[in-house]
């Protein structure tokens, strides 16, 4: 693989090892951390009602 082509992809496999760009890895961190704030808002207000 051409280090060119890496950078064009959100990650790559080489040699058993997953390596992410910093951009893919940041959005990741972020739908996460939003999933959990969702699901901590959603179990407060269950416990509300």
């Amino acid at each position: 693989m051409n280090a060119s082509e890496n950078k064009d992809r959100a990650f790559v496999h080489e040699n058993g090892v997953t390596y992410f760009t910093k951009r893919t890895e940041r959005r990741v961190l972020f739908l996460l951390t939003m999933a959990l704030l969702v699901w901590g808002v959603v179990e407060y207000a269950q416990g509300l009602f």
